[in-house]
């Protein structure tokens, strides 16, 4: 049974970055003038530290220096977290995504743009901002409905109460320790 370097990658990698709590999120080799790119992608509900792929970088280094997979030619190899602009395709990405706002592209035509409040196996539960000083609606999107999805970046959010009231108690926590 033959396999692709793809998958003989990802057969090698993947151990690596389970043992760190972390989801493999994509593997991609790309030609770079006369050297290849291989660039892992990671990421976890915690988000993915420096400290955390420079670590995972050397021990990848060492299995792949150690096996043939990546045959002869000189690679470079990159590991990193996905950027802020990486698709929604997983019921991960969606959780990991609770309270920001998603710009989708529906299948039926259309785009929605939303806060993400809440998601389970099913779909999402949306915010859609109100238009001209009208309140905000709740809507629910099926993920069948999603053709594709991205977070949009947002600059110069207001903090809703719930944020006010999280930054006020971290605050109160801080002072504790201080005087401690």
């Amino acid at each position: 049974m033959s396999t692709t370097q793809s998958e003989r990658l990802r057969g090698l990698l993947e151990p690596l970055v389970a043992a760190r709590d972390l989801d493999l999120e994509e593997i991609e080799v790309t030609p770079a003038g006369k050297r290849r790119v291989l660039r892992i992608v990671v990421d976890s509900d915690e988000g993915v530290q420096l400290d955390e792929c420079a670590e995972l970088s050397r021990e990848a280094s060492q299995v792949l220096d150690d096996s043939d997979v990546m045959g002869g030619a000189p690679y470079t190899l990159e590991v990193t977290s996905p950027g802020a602009d990486r698709p929604l395709t997983e019921l991960r990405h969606y959780r990991r995504a609770v309270g920001r706002l998603i710009k989708a592209q529906l299948h039926e035509g259309g785009e929605l743009v939303a806060r993400i409040i809440a998601v389970d196996d099913a779909g999402l539960d949306l915010e859609v901002p109100g238009v001209k000083g009208r309140k905000p609606t709740a809507r629910r999107l099926s993920f069948d409905e999603i053709a594709k999805a991205r977070v949009e970046l947002e600059f110069n959010r207001k903090a809703d109460k719930a944020d006010k009231r999280d930054a006020q108690h971290d605050e109160k926590i801080d002072e504790n320790k201080e005087e401690a």
